[in-house]
């Protein structure tokens, strides 16, 4: 004997794919732009996240091995061919390079400056890419979810109007597209500004660390080497412990007269 198949769960007439049918074209246009809008949030946050690990880890090597090589060629070549840090490197020795084929006298410590200056704002622009998105989408977010909002109102209005009566059955379709177009509006936005936030801050990080090798880069060029960062804590200075002093000693120096 076979028993009986189950019937199907009725489909709730209340939930989100009703709701979108419910509002038609429009409402289906704005939920695909609204995902759209978090799909491309959340690549730019994990590829940003990526870019951004690979430059500090970069900068670790550079605290490790560069400042031990014998020269800036050398310490260049123990860096990643793509490393931010040799771009920087070699983009001075290049400006070294050609200082001396300039016709018009210009200081060689304000054009090795500009160098090193055009270099690290490439990078920066570099590390910035992306985020526009990611602001844009935190502040208009809400105001597309918003437009949807307003439909599904203007939807309800038009259902009363043309039954007559607010029943509940009548505008609990639009209304409920309209309470949905809102929360994914701000479902989109929030993450977005979260991670428009924190991707700026590391950013931040990053541009120091990029200022302070310039600048270490910048007087070693300029003193043929003999300047160079401080790595590493500094030695702790031995205190010196006191000489034991003979008992008689000490009562011969508490029975000596003061200076005056």
């Amino acid at each position: 004997m076979l028993l009986a198949a189950a019937p199907a769960a009725e489909e709730n007439p209340y939930g989100i794919k009703a709701a979108l049918e419910e509002g038609g074209p429009i409402a289906w246009a704005t939920f695909g732009i609204l995902v759209g809008m978090s799909i491309f949030t959340f690549y730019i946050l994990f590829t940003k996240l990526l870019q951004q690990n690979k430059i500090m880890a970069q900068a670790n090597k550079v605290r490790a091995n560069f400042w031990n090589a014998g020269s800036l060629k050398e310490a260049a070549t123990k860096l990643e061919k793509k490393s931010a840090y040799r771009a920087i490197t070699e983009d001075a020795v290049l400006a070294m390079d050609q200082h001396g084929k300039l016709t018009d006298p210009v200081e060689q410590h304000d054009w090795l400056h500009g160098s090193l200056e055009r270099s690290k704002n490439a990078i920066g622009n570099r590390l910035q890419e992306g985020l526009a998105f990611l602001a844009t989408t935190g502040a208009t977010a809400p105001f597309i979810g918003l437009f949807g909002t307003v439909v599904g109102i203007y939807r309800a209005l038009i259902k009363i109007g043309a039954s007559g009566q607010a029943s509940i059955d009548a505008v609990a379709g639009p209304v409920g597209e309209a309470l949905i177009m809102t929360a994914l509006g701000l479902v989109v936005a929030v993450p977005a500004v979260m991670a428009f936030n924190w991707l700026q801050r590391r950013n931040k990080a990053i541009m120091e660390d990029l200022s302070a090798f310039t600048t270490d880069l910048h007087g070693y060029m300029m003193s043929d080497g003999r300047v160079k960062p401080a790595l590493g804590a500094p030695a702790k200075t031995a205190t010196a412990k006191p000489a034991t002093t003979a008992p008689g000693a000490a009562a011969a120096t508490r029975n000596a007269p003061k200076p005056s």
